[in-house]
């Protein structure tokens, strides 16, 4: 067996995630309580999420919904408000939130990368779709226009002259948990039950900790039975002065 063979022999956890996602949480929980398998974190695009897991390049993968069912699973996990990222002195910033119809005789820029599956944002159209979303937030900043995303993405993207506010009917992005199906293994299962919140001592949990040894609590003594006591007479509290027996007299010599 060559050197490369022997370590791949080592079980480990690849875990996939679009941008966005902060998996810091469950990563953590994973470290203590499997601490002996090393979890690697690939960040990719939001595109090729789907065809890193399919090819095998990650056991699991935060993604953003839709999933294709038909040869993944997933899990949804939390749904995001949608904001518009707009210059700190923009008109918007002004308020607390707007509706698309606000927005309508502003420039919205559409990334190629965009995550809220729309056929068209509100507002007029840019001269052209910027690549990514990194290259729309530098145009915001340029004062070309605004654009739509949903929060991670404007907080990943902070800038200092930039802020957001959330849009009430714009669409909203779901993030999911997702894994091929037919690659339903036991340390995915492990990692599923992360995310879920299920406990160690969780019946569908593997990864459990040696069970510990209860103190071993020191046997009561039995109460002592009571000491029964005699009735006192005038004779009994005699006898116990002259330090003799209950009972008849003594005879006088």
């Amino acid at each position: 067996m060559t050197g490369s063979e022997a370590s791949s022999s080592f079980p480990s956890f690849r875990l996939a995630y679009v941008p966005g996602v902060t998996p810091t949480k469950w990563v953590r929980i994973w470290n203590e309580r499997l601490p002996d398998i090393p979890l690697t974190l690939l960040q990719v695009s939001a595109a090729e999420a789907f065809g890193v897991l399919r090819d095998g390049g990650a056991d699991a993968g935060f993604v953003r919904l839709p999933v294709d069912d038909t040869d993944l699973s997933a899990i949804p996990l939390y749904t995001e408000t949608t904001v518009v990222v707009i210059p700190q002195d923009h008109v918007v910033a002004a308020v607390d939130e707007v509706s698309c119809e606000d927005l309508a005789e502003e420039v919205v820029l559409h990334p190629l990368d965009d995550t809220l599956d729309w056929e068209r944002p509100p507002g007029e159209p840019a001269f052209e779709r910027p690549a990514t979303t990194a290259d729309a937030i530098e145009l915001v900043a340029a004062g070309i226009g605004l654009l739509v995303v949903p929060q991670s993405l404007a907080r990943l993207h902070h800038r200092k002259d930039l802020t957001y506010r959330p849009v009430t009917d714009a669409p909203e992005s779901r993030v999911a948990l997702s894994w091929p199906q037919d690659a339903t293994t036991d340390l995915v299962e492990d990692f599923i039950g992360i995310v879920r919140g299920r406990t160690v001592n969780s019946s569908r949990g593997r990864a459990k900790p040696a069970e510990e040894k209860k103190p071993q609590q020191k046997p009561k003594r039995p109460a002592a039975s009571p000491t029964r006591r005699q009735p006192t007479t005038a004779r009994g509290q005699r006898n116990a002065k002259s330090g003799g027996r209950p009972g008849k007299p003594r005879r006088r010599s």
